[in-house]
């Protein structure tokens, strides 16, 4: 029985399995489907279609630092806008579809 092209193939499977997995961890981290809510990047807001819930848009506007998050409705370009506070300052403030709140 010959058990090195066995060994040899084995080891082939391993690396390149790995390296795809090295790769999409890479493309993955730079550029995210959706931002954690505690990423509050000053990005131009995206236009697009939105997937957040009504509760998922209160939620991040909240984590985003705004207070008192009220008349939250879907505008036609995919931004959620709403009425909010921030340091006791009253702002409209939109989340995009990507996860970045912005005031308006």
């Amino acid at each position: 029985m010959n058990i090195l092209p066995t060994i040899a193939v084995s080891m082939a499977l391993s690396l390149g399995v790995a390296g795809a997995a090295a790769a999409q961890d890479q493309s993955t981290a730079q550029n995210p489907a959706v931002k954690s809510p505690s990423d509050t990047s000053n990005a131009p807001l995206a236009k697009g279609h939105n997937s957040f819930t009504k509760s998922e848009a209160r939620s991040r506007i909240r984590a985003a630092g705004y207070a008192n998050v009220t008349g939250l409705a879907l505008d036609a370009n995919g931004l959620w806008q709403a009425h909010a506070t921030r340091a006791g300052q009253p702002v409209n403030v939109a989340l995009d579809y990507k996860g970045d709140v912005a005031p308006q």
